[in-house]
C-alpha cells in the first residue's frame, strides 16, 4: 500500500467518508485493483448469458482480459484472453458465437476447454499439451458466475454455502437475459458503491423507483447493532414459511449480504404501477409480495430477485475516476417477449434509476475534486450501510498491507 493510504487509512475518522486521495489518486487506485479486485472473487456474468457451446463473453479487470466461454460438456470455463504464442488477444468482440477459439494473429487454435489443438510448423519437439490457455479460477454459484484472478483464491464454499438456500429458489439456471445496459459513470467505484448502499438520497433522485422499494433505511441499510423491527421480521417469518428464504445473513467481515425485503404496500415488482414485470415466474417464490432478495458482494456486485424477474448488477472499476456499470434484466427461459413481458415496461424503472444514479455519482465525484472536500460524518439512521462499506474496504486495505509486508519478510 502507498504511503499515502496506510497514512490516510491510520488516522480516518469512523462514521465518515474517505479522504479526497481514496476517491482521485491514481496510485491508490492502482492499490485498490491489487488489493482487491485482483485477489477477490468477482461476480462476472449470468450463467444464462452463455446458453450454447461456443457462446463466450469477455470481462475486463484493470489489466486483466477474461474470456468465458460454454464448453461442448455445457460447462463455463474462464481464460486469460491472451494466445499462448505471442500474446495476441483471441477474442475482439464482447460477446459471440465460436466453434473454437482461433487467434487472429497466426491461427493458433484451442478448443472450447481451453486445450491447443493447432499450431503450425513449431517442429518435432513442440508439445500442444504445455500450450494449452492459462486458465482464470471459476465458480458457478446457482447459475451466478464468480472469477478470481488470483493464483491461489480465497475461499469460496462458505459464501455458497450461505448463499445457495437463497439462491436457488431463484432458479437462475432456467433463465434468459432479456435485456442488457452498460454504462460508465465517472466516478470512482467507492463512491457508486456508497450511493448504492443508501436510500438517503432515493426520494429526491428517484421517482420511478419510490413507486416500489420503500423509504425506508432499515430496508436499504443494516443496523449497526443488526436488530429489526417487529414488522420487518414479520416480513421475513411470512416468507420462510412460504419456503422463500429471507432473514437477514451477513458475513463476519462485512463483505456480503442477504435479506429478502419486502416491497412498497401492494408492489410486487420494481414497475411503474408495482405489479409484475413478467407474467412467468422466475424462480419457485410462492408467495407474490415476497419482495426483493437484495444481495450484494463486495467489490463487484449486488443483485435483486424478485417473484417474477431477477437483475444483476456488475460494478467495474475503469481508472480512479471512472467505473463500468454492466445491468442484466433475466427472466424465465419461456417467457416471451410481447407475450409475458413487455422490453419498455420491463426495464424503464431500472434504466431511469441508473441514470439518475450515474448524475448522483458524478456530482459527488466533481465535489470531491475540489480541494475544500474534507470527510463528512454519515447520518446513522440512513447511511449505516454505506459507514459498513467504509469500514470493509479499510479493513480490507489494512489486511492487505500487513500480508505484503509478511510476505517481504
Amino acid at each position: 500500500m502507498t504511503a499515502l493510504a496506510a497514512d490516510l487509512l491510520a488516522h480516518r475518522q469512523p462514521g465518515h467518508s474517505l479522504e479526497r486521495a481514496f476517491y482521485t489518486d491514481p496510485g491508490i487506485f492502482a492499490q485498490d485493483l491489487d488489493a482487491i479486485f485482483y485477489r477477490d472473487w468477482l461476480f462476472a456474468i449470468p450463467a444464462a448469458q452463455l446458453q450454447k457451446p461456443g457462446d463466450y463473453a469477455r470481462v475486463k479487470i484493470g489489466a486483466y482480459d477474461v474470456i468465458l466461454v460454454k464448453g461442448a460438456d455445457t460447462r463455463i470455463r474462464a481464460f486469460h484472453n491472451t494466445c499462448r504464442h505471442r500474446g495476441s488477444i483471441l477474442c475482439q468482440a464482447a460477446q459471440g458465437r465460436v466453434a473454437k477459439l482461433v487467434c487472429p494473429y497466426h491461427q493458433w487454435t484451442y478448443d472450447l476447454d481451453g486445450s491447443l489443438l493447432w499450431a503450425r510448423d513449431m517442429g518435432p519437439s513442440f508439445d500442444p499439451r504445455a500450450h494449452g490457455l492459462h486458465p482464470v479460477h471459476l465458480r458457478d454459484l446457482d447459475g451466478l458466475i464468480y472469477i478470481c484472478l488470483a493464483d491461489t483464491p480465497p475461499d469460496f464454499d462458505a459464501f455458497a454455502a450461505l448463499a445457495h438456500p437463497y439462491l436457488a429458489i431463484h432458479d437462475l439456471h432456467r433463465a434468459k437475459v432479456a435485456h442488457t445496459t452498460t454504462s460508465v459513470e465517472h466516478g470512482n467505484w467507492k463512491l457508486v458503491w456508497e450511493n448504492n448502499r443508501e436510500c438517503y438520497h432515493c426520494s429526491a433522485n428517484h421517482p420511478e423507483l419510490c413507486a416500489s422499494f420503500p423509504l425506508d433505511p432499515e430496508v436499504a441499510g443494516v443496523s449497526p447493532d443488526g436488530s429489526i423491527s417487529a414488522r420487518l421480521q414479520a416480513h421475513f417469518d411470512a416468507c420462510e414459511a412460504a419456503g422463500a428464504p429471507a432473514q437477514f445473513r451477513i458475513d463476519t467481515n462485512g463483505q456480503y449480504r442477504f435479506a429478502r425485503m419486502p416491497l412498497e404496500v401492494g408492489a410486487v415488482s420494481f414497475t411503474l404501477d408495482g405489479q409484475p414485470a413478467c407474467r412467468r415466474p422466475l424462480g419457485r417464490v410462492a408467495k407474490r409480495e415476497a419482495g426483493s432478495l437484495l444481495k450484494f458482494h463486495y467489490p463487484s456486485g449486488w443483485h435483486h430477485f424478485l417473484p417474477d424477474i431477477t437483475m444483476l448488477f456488475r460494478l467495474n472499476p475503469v481508472s480512479a475516476t471512472e467505473t463500468e456499470l454492466t445491468t442484466y434484466w433475466l427472466v424465465d427461459r419461456d417467457a416471451v417477449e410481447g407475450v409475458d413481458y413487455d422490453l419498455h415496461r420491463l426495464t424503464e424503472v431500472w434504466i431511469a434509476t441508473n441514470d439518475q444514479d450515474r448524475e448522483v455519482v458524478e456530482n459527488n465525484q466533481r465535489g470531491v475534486n475540489q480541494p475544500a472536500y474534507r470527510p463528512g460524518p454519515y447520518s446513522p439512521d440512513w447511511e449505516s450501510g454505506v459507514s459498513q462499506f467504509v469500514d470493509w474496504y479499510a479493513d480490507t486495505m489494512i489486511r492487505a498491507q500487513a500480508q505484503a509486508r509478511l510476505a517481504a519478510e
